[in-house]
C-alpha cells in the first residue's frame, strides 16, 4: 500500500537524516551511513530509531505509514527536544542494549554481527 514504508526504522534512512540537528550529529549520521546495516552501531541506530519514533505501534492505515519511514523518520529527528548530545548519548545506550544482546544471543553458525572498531566511542 505504502512502497516507502517497512515494518521497522530501515537503515537506509539514515544518510537522509545528516542534516537535520547540529554538526555532532552529522558526524555520527556520516560514520554510520559507511557501515553495513548489520554492523553493531548501524543496529544501534535502528532501535534508537524504532523507540524514538514508536514504529512498534505503526501500522499501513497510519499516518505515518503513509508518509514513510524515511519522513517519518526525519520528523522525529527533527522533534527531538534535547541537544545533539542528548540524542547521541540515547544512541550509545541502544548500541550497549544491541551488545549486551549480541553478546548473550545463542546465534546459529555463520551469522555475525560486525562488531565497532572502537572509532568514534
Amino acid at each position: 500500500m505504502y512502497p516507502d514504508s517497512e515494518i521497522l526504522f530501515p537503515p537506509r534512512c539514515i544518510p537522509l537524516l545528516r542534516n537535520i540537528r547540529g554538526e555532532e550529529w552529522a558526524v555520527l549520521v556520516d560514520r554510520l551511513s559507511d557501515l553495513p546495516d548489520q554492523h553493531e552501531d548501524v543496529l544501534g541506530f535502528s532501535l534508537l530509531m524504532i523507540k524514538l519514533s514508536s514504529c512498534l505501534t505503526c501500522d499501513l492505515d497510519s499516518y505515518r505509514a503513509s508518509l514513510g519511514c524515511c519522513i517519518c523518520a526525519r520528523r522525529t529527528v527533527g522533534g527531538f527536544k534535547g541537544s545533539d548530545r542528548e540524542i547521541i548519548h540515547l544512541f550509545e545506550e541502544a548500541r550497549e542494549t544491541v551488545r549486551e544482546y549480541l553478546s548473550q544471543a545463542d546465534l546459529p553458525p555463520g551469522v555475525g554481527v560486525l562488531v565497532n572498531s572502537g572509532a568514534g566511542e
